[in-house]
């Protein structure tokens, strides 16, 4: 997994991985490539057990500007099935993104327009500069945010979706914040500091606790209650009892003491 031409990948001693946008000459917007790449990618991290969590990050000035000018002007002069074809790899992108049993944290500086948005609504968590700056701008040229649109929804709530969708208007780290798309906000020269503190946070909770409970929250949904969700909640915390994880840190929480998932300080 090192022979990316637009990403980089990191492995964090701690247990995590960093995975960077990496074209900061053309603010990481992305393309056909890009996009095969995270693909790749975040199908190998599937494998990867011994990881605690994945942070989604842009190298440079932007997280991401959004599609690639030469991308969008090979994509005019394509006929539907073409276009049809670079949507479907877009969307599974954004579905693998999001249904990667691995927590993800975004965390965005600069820019994050168009399908970059999308990809900080794919993640579980994302942190940003106060002075972020967010766009869905696809309406400006006469298109849609379609296959962001269920994710962005999802993070921003349908009236704010349909408020940025429908106006692409920008709004700052901050109005992000208010809406949702990001859990917290801080000056950009204090966001790599703030960083540390969700990472050490992270690092405090039990890895496949974690990864249960995005499957959890994922089958709860909207939390609508019905008979199938009453059994598989039932299930899960039972499972989780039983296990090696959940029985190692029930008895460090009895007898006073770190479990083993905790590193030393």
């Amino acid at each position: 997994m090192s022979d990316f031409q637009t990403l980089q990948l990191d492995f964090d001693p701690r247990g995590f991985a960093t995975l960077w946008l990496d074209r900061p000459e053309k603010h990481n917007a992305f393309d056909a490539a890009m996009i095969k790449e995270l693909i790749l990618v975040l199908d190998a991290l599937k494998e990867r057990r011994e990881l605690r969590f994945l942070l989604l990050r842009g190298r440079g000035r932007h997280f991401s500007a959004g599609a690639d000018l030469a991308w969008m002007r090979e994509a005019a002069d394509l006929d539907y099935a073409a276009n049809l074809a670079d949507a479907q790899a877009l969307a599974e992108l954004m579905y693998n993104l999001y249904h990667l049993k691995l927590p993800t944290l975004a965390v965005v500086q600069g820019a994050a327009f168009g399908g970059a948005l999308g990809l900080v609504a794919c993640c579980d968590l994302a942190i940003g500069a106060v002075d972020a700056q967010f766009a869905l701008s696809e309406v400006r040229i006469g298109l849609a945010p379609a296959v962001i649109g269920p994710f962005v929804v999802q993070a921003l709530g349908e009236r704010a979706a349909r408020r940025y969708a429908l106006t692409a208007e920008r709004f700052d780290g901050a109005r992000a914040r208010e809406v949702g798309l990001l859990a917290e906000c801080y000056p950009a020269t204090e966001l790599d500091a703030a960083l540390e503190q969700w990472i050490a946070t992270l690092l405090q909770n039990g890895p496949q606790a974690m990864r249960a409970t995005k499957d959890l929250l994922r089958e709860v949904g909207s939390g609508a209650l019905a008979p199938a969700l009453r059994r598989y909640t039932e299930n899960a915390i039972a499972r989780l009892r039983v296990g090696p994880e959940g029985q190692e840190g029930l008895r460090a929480f009895l007898e006073k003491r770190a479990p083993a998932w905790r590193l030393q300080e």
